[in-house]
């Protein structure tokens, strides 16, 4: 099956994550596309009972798609830190707790990572991944994924970006995703050859397929 086109004129974010809304929109400024974020209309937020990137991805888009009637991009992404076995993974997000504590979910990690014995740079890999989910009233979905290797430093450094990125040292890098201002740290725009960020390179194969200017 080929990949659909998206022309609608309006994309509900299925997020109330202020960060990731913010970084989505950066990512699709250059698109004549109206972007409205699930917190801003009041959409309620779905259980994520999936097992897999995509499938909660899915799950997130589909919500917001039966909500609002509109068209929907849901991204579901994680922190994969190797020594812990993938964790947290797809359960990112909830190692913050419900206050969204990621300074906390941070020194869990890192706690974590001095139980297992992970204190050399080598035995600190890990990747964030990235996965969106595009779905359209109908029923009709596609899906992208990015991944990004990098490994893992303490304690967190800077200020930007939101999550876990500051204690992610992207591989090829000396500064943090937390380091980084936005354009570095997507090293994308529409029409580039390359991107850095694991959504960035979601949006990416995302903008190459579906998106026109």
């Amino acid at each position: 099956m080929s990949v659909r086109p998206f022309t609608d004129a309006a994309l509900v974010v299925a997020s109330h994550n202020t960060g990731k809304v913010r970084e989505i929109r950066e990512l699709l400024a250059s698109f004549p596309v109206e972007i409205l974020s699930a917190g801003d209309l009041g959409l309620p937020e779905p259980e994520e009972t999936g097992t897999t990137f995509e499938d909660n991805a899915i799950l997130k888009a589909k919500a917001a798609v039966a909500a609002s009637g509109k068209a929907a991009l849901a991204d579901d992404s994680g922190l994969a830190v190797d020594a812990l076995g993938g964790d947290p993974g797809i359960y990112s997000a909830r190692w913050a707790g419900p206050d969204k504590d990621f300074a906390q979910a941070m020194r869990n990690v890192e706690e974590k990572l001095q139980a297992a014995g992970a204190t050399s740079p080598e035995q600190r890999t890990a990747r964030f991944v990235a996965v969106l989910a595009l779905a359209w009233p109908d029923g009709h979905v596609e899906t992208f994924r990015g991944e990004v290797e990098g490994l893992l430093v303490w304690p967190p450094r800077g200020e930007k970006g939101f999550g876990y990125d500051p204690i992610f040292l992207p591989d090829g890098f000396e500064r943090t995703f937390g380091e980084m201002a936005a354009d570095e740290k997507h090293g994308w725009r529409p029409g580039d050859a390359t991107a850095l960020s694991h959504r960035a390179r979601a949006f990416k194969l995302l903008a190459e397929t579906c998106l026109t200017r």
